[in-house]
C-alpha cells in the first residue's frame, strides 16, 4: 500500500510550497504541488498609473528583486510601442546579468548544495588530501591547505556549540549521501567563499540600480541614471571601471570554482541523471536586447516540445506572436472563482478557498500552459534553447561542463543527461558562465556608446485615450517571467503576472496533466519516507521561490494587522 508523505514547507528560505507524494515500493507514484498563500498584487495594481507598476511588482519578492521591475516596465513599453535608448538597454542588461549570476551562485551553494553535501562528514576529512584534490581540478588560488583547514576548523567549532543554525535541518549521514569526506570539505569550503562572491557581484546591481534589494533606477521609457563624464554625481568612468573589476572577479569564481564543483557533484551522483526529467516541453524567452525596439537579442529563447532540440521554435522579438498568443492559465485546480482556462489579458483574480481535494482544487498557484501543454521553465530550458539556436558561448560552456563530468565519471556524458534533477544544476552553472560573458559585453557596449557621445537614457511615455494592451517578458534566474497589462485611459484596468515558479509549481491543468514539479517526482527513489531527501533534491533543483505569494489589501485602507517584534 502506498504511503503518503507531506513536506511543508519544502523551500529553504521562502516557505509557501507544500509537496505531497505517494511512495510505493521505494518509489514515488503520485505527487501534488501546492502554493499555500495567495498573491494579490494584481488587485493592488487595478486603477493605478502604469508608470508606477514596477515599483509595486518588484516587492512581490525579496530574492528576485529586479526581475519584476524589469518585466513590468517592458510590459507598459510594449503596450505603448515605446523605444528604449541603447544606454538604458545596456544598463538594464548589466543589472539583469549581475542579478542572475548572484542568484545562481546563491541557489547552488546556499539553497541546494546541502542536499548533496554532508557538512558533518567534512569535519572528518584530511585537509591536505582535500587541498591536493582541489588543486588537481582547478587553478583557483584559494584552494590552499591553509584556507581549507581554516574552514574545517571553523566548522568543527560551529558544530561543537550544538547550535547548527542553517545546517540544523540537514539529513546528515543519510544513505543517499555519497561524497567522500574530502569532497564534502571542498564543497563546504566553497560554500563559505561563495558568500563573499555573491555579495561582490550584487554590488553591480546596487551601483547601477542605486539600491539592492529593490532597484530604484527604472522608468517606463528607460532608466534614471544620468550620464555626464564631467560630473562626479552621475554614472562616471570611475564607477564603470569599478564595475569592470567586480565582473572580472566573479568570472574567476564561476569558471574556476562553480563550474568545477557542479561537474564534480554531477559525476559522483551520475545516477541522478536518470531521475527528475518530468515535463520536457521547455519554454524560454530571448533577453539582453541589443537595439531600441526589442528585435535583436544577445541571448536567444524559444520553445522546445517533448525535449527534442531539433524542433526548437525561436521567439524573435518582444512582440512575437509565438509567445503572445500561446500562453494561458487554468484555475480548474486552483483556489479561484470558476474553472476557466484563459489568456492572461482575459483573466481575473477572484480568490475562492475551499477544502483541499486530490482531484479538485488544492493550490493558490494557477496552472500555465504553452500551446495548451504544461511547460518547464528555468536555466535548463534556456540553455537547451540557446544550444539549439547555435549560441556560441552556450555551446562552449556546455561542452566544458559535459567534458569535465565525463572525465570525472569515467564515462561519456552527453547533452541528454541534462534532462534530469542533476542536469538542472549543470544547466544553471552553464547559464551563469554565459551571463558573465554577456555582462562583459554589455559593459563594453555601454562604454563605447558613451564614448561615441550618446548620453541619452530616457524616452518620455505618452498614454493615449482608450484601451491598449502590452506584455513584457524576461528570462529571469528561475525562468520565463511575463507581465500582462491592460491600460484604459492611462490607468491599469487589468494586470497579471505569470511567474517562473507558477510555470513549474503549478497544479494539474485544465486537462488534468501534472505540473512540472509533480511530473518530475514520479519514479524518484525514496530510501526512507521519514527522511525524504530525494524529494528535496528534485524540487530544489528547480530553485523554487513561492514569494510571488501573499499581499494583503483593505480597499477602505484600514489597518489589517499590526506586528510587534520583541527583542
Amino acid at each position: 500500500m502506498a504511503k503518503r508523505i507531506v513536506i511543508d514547507p519544502i523551500t529553504r528560505i521562502e516557505g509557501h510550497l507544500r509537496i505531497e507524494c505517494e511512495v510505493d515500493k521505494g518509489k514515488i507514484v503520485n505527487a501534488w504541488s501546492a502554493g499555500t498563500m495567495w498573491r494579490g498584487i494584481e488587485k493592488i495594481l487595478e486603477g493605478r498609473d502604469p508608470r508606477e507598476a514596477w515599483i509595486f511588482t518588484q516587492r512581490i519578492c525579496g530574492v528576485c528583486t529586479t526581475v519584476h521591475a524589469i518585466t513590468s516596465v517592458r510590459a507598459v513599453e510594449n503596450a505603448l510601442k515605446l523605444e528604449v535608448p541603447m544606454n538604458a538597454q545596456y544598463i538594464r542588461n548589466m543589472i539583469i546579468a549581475a542579478h542572475g549570476i548572484f542568484d545562481h551562485i546563491v541557489h547552488f551553494y546556499h539553497l541546494s548544495a546541502l542536499d548533496w553535501v554532508d557538512i558533518v562528514s567534512a569535519t572528518k576529512a584530511d585537509a591536505k588530501a582535500t587541498a591536493k584534490l582541489a588543486q588537481s581540478l582547478s587553478p583557483w588560488p584559494h584552494n590552499s591547505h591553509g584556507n581549507i583547514k581554516g574552514i574545517q576548523d571553523k566548522l568543527k567549532s560551529f558544530i561543537a556549540t550544538g547550535q547548527l543554525g542553517v545546517f540544523g535541518s540537514g539529513y546528515w549521514g543519510h544513505p543517499a549521501m555519497k561524497l567522500s569526506p574530502e569532497v564534502n570539505l571542498l564543497a563546504a569550503t566553497h560554500y563559505f567563499q561563495a558568500l563573499d562572491y555573491q555579495r561582490r557581484i550584487n554590488k553591480v546591481v546596487a551601483i547601477l540600480g542605486s539600491k539592492s534589494p529593490h532597484i530604484q533606477n527604472l522608468a517606463v521609457g528607460g532608466v534614471s541614471n544620468p550620464i555626464n563624464p564631467d560630473s562626479q554625481s552621475t554614472l562616471t568612468l570611475e564607477r564603470l571601471f569599478y564595475i569592470k573589476e567586480l565582473i572580472d572577479e566573479i568570472g574567476a569564481f564561476i569558471n574556476d570554482v562553480y563550474m568545477v564543483d557542479v561537474s564534480a557533484v554531477g559525476a559522483f551522483y551520475a545516477d541522478w541523471t536518470q531521475y527528475g526529467a518530468g515535463v520536457t516541453n521547455y519554454l524560454s524567452v530571448p533577453d539582453m536586447p541589443q537595439d531600441t525596439t526589442g528585435t535583436l537579442f544577445d541571448l536567444p529563447g524559444g520553445y522546445i516540445p517533448n525535449g527534442d532540440v531539433g524542433k526548437f521554435e525561436n521567439i524573435d522579438s518582444f512582440g512575437a506572436d509565438l509567445f503572445k498568443n500561446n500562453v494561458k492559465e487554468s484555475v480548474k485546480h486552483s483556489w479561484y472563482e470558476g474553472e476557466w482556462d484563459r489568456h492572461p489579458w482575459e483573466e481575473e483574480t477572484v480568490p475562492k478557498y475551499a477544502e483541499r481535494q486530490d482531484d479538485g482544487k488544492y493550490s493558490w498557484v494557477k496552472s500555465p500552459t504553452f500551446k495548451g501543454k504544461p511547460a518547464q521553465v528555468g536555466p535548463l530550458a534556456n540553455v537547451l534553447a540557446m544550444f539549439a539556436a547555435g549560441h556560441g558561448p552556450t555551446k562552449k560552456h556546455a561542452t566544458r561542463v559535459l567534458d569535465l563530468v565525463s572525465q570525472l565519471a569515467g564515462t561519456k556524458v552527453g547533452l541528454g543527461a541534462l534532462h534530469s534533477t542533476i542536469g538542472r544544476h549543470a544547466a544553471r552553472a552553464i547559464r551563469c558562465a554565459v551571463l558573465n560573458d554577456v555582462l562583459q559585453k554589455q559593459w563594453q557596449g555601454l562604454v563605447d556608446n558613451i564614448g561615441a557621445g550618446d548620453y541619452t537614457t530616457f524616452n518620455e511615455p505618452v498614454f493615449p485615450k482608450g484601451e491598449i494592451r502590452g506584455v513584457g517578458f524576461h528570462e529571469a534566474p528561475r525562468g520565463v517571467l511575463s507581465h500582462w497589462v491592460v491600460i484604459e485611459d492611462g490607468r491599469i484596468k487589468n494586470y497579471q503576472c505569470v511567474v517562473p515558479s507558477t510555470w513549474n509549481a503549478g497544479p494539474r491543468n485544465q486537462n488534468d496533466e501534472l505540473g512540472p514539479y509533480e511530473a518530475s517526482l514520479i519514479g524518484n527513489p525514496v530510501a526512507d519516507p521519514e527522511k525524504p531527501l530525494e524529494v528535496l533534491r528534485t524540487i530544489h533543483s528547480f530553485d523554487p521561490c513561492l514569494a510571488c505569494a501573499i499581499h494583503m489589501l483593505d480597499s477602505d485602507r484600514n489597518e489589517i494587522v499590526k506586528v510587534r517584534t520583541v527583542i
